[in-house]
């Protein structure tokens, strides 16, 4: 079992940090909102006080936090020197291959070894130790700390070296955003020429077309659920990674550059607000029609 230092306990974070405690494993956390620290102390786990405390000795760091701005805030020189000798730093943020880059370099100018493991699922999820991680570094070090892996994931899948975890995390993303917006848009369609919701959404479940976003994701947005478990802000500069790595490679990004145009119409719309649709939601302003389970009229 290992001392594990936890840095972020939100709503990935803290199911993840009972999960961890319930295998066993030695659960040090911290987060820069103290309100979080009962939930963490009723999990069983510790709340030392701050970030250096928790790492001290420490022999995994997981840092589960929003992005790449939080992961270099929350890490510096002092919390990497206060984990134990041969330790991994493996972070679990909504990262980006270039920003993790000197994170990683600083890492390894301390002797810590460094994993990318992106997650792939929602906070019942985590709660149930569902998660998917994408997981980019060497294997031989992800092989040594899977035990600590498989205490809040079911699939851990190995992409390759140093970014392809990211990659891999951003390119989900990219294609279930757009995925969301281009269904949002052929259920306005299909509404305004006449098609009953319910019979169109079975259709498109059972066609060709059908994504695990329609068959999946699609009954929360008809009950007017804009699934509220991740920033605008964030979702944004997700896709504005997506076509800036596609610009660096010299890929055509065409569709990747709408799907973002959208999102940062959003944004503007919105604000930073809590929404994975809420892109959709502006479709749906456009359109002037809310997409919603046809309500059946009284017998």
């Amino acid at each position: 079992m290992s001392t594990v230092c936890l840095l972020g306990v939100g709503r990935m974070g803290g199911p993840m940090c009972g999960n961890l405690v319930r295998a066993g494993h030695e659960v040090r956390a911290f987060d820069v909102l103290p309100e979080r620290r009962e939930a963490v102390l009723s999990s069983g786990a510790q709340w030392p006080g701050s970030a250096v405390a928790a790492a001290r000795g420490a022999d995994v760091l997981l840092t589960v936090l929003p992005g790449p701005a939080e992961v270099a805030e929350a890490i510096d020189d002092s919390v990497l020197e206060a984990l134990a000798p041969g330790a991994v730093w493996i972070d679990m943020s909504s990262n980006t291959p270039s920003a993790a880059a000197p994170c990683r370099e600083r890492a390894a100018a301390h002797g810590v070894g460094f994993l990318e493991a992106p997650i792939g699922g929602s906070p019942g999820d985590a709660a149930a130790g569902r998660l998917r991680l994408f997981v980019g570094g060497e294997a031989a070090l992800l092989d040594r700390h899977r035990t600590v892996l498989s205490a809040v994931a079911d699939r851990v899948t190995h992409l390759g070296g140093f970014g392809t975890g990211y990659t891999a995390k951003l390119l989900v993303n990219l294609l279930w955003f757009g995925q969301a917006a281009a269904t949002a848009e052929a259920l306005l369609l299909g509404d305004r020429a006449g098609i009953d919701l319910g019979v169109l959404t079975e259709v498109l479940a059972e066609s060709p077309a059908s994504t695990a976003f329609i068959r999946r994701d699609l009954p929360a947005l008809l009950a007017g659920d804009y699934l509220a478990s991740f920033g605008l802000d964030h979702i944004r500069d997700q896709l504005a990674a997506v076509t800036a790595l596609a610009a660096q490679f010299g890929t055509p990004h065409a569709i990747a550059d709408t799907v973002r145009r959208l999102h940062e119409e959003a944004l503007e719309h919105y604000g930073p607000a809590d929404g994975e649709l809420l892109a959709v939601a502006l479709l749906e302003a456009k359109a002037g029609t809310l997409l919603r389970h046809p309500v059946q009229p009284p017998v």
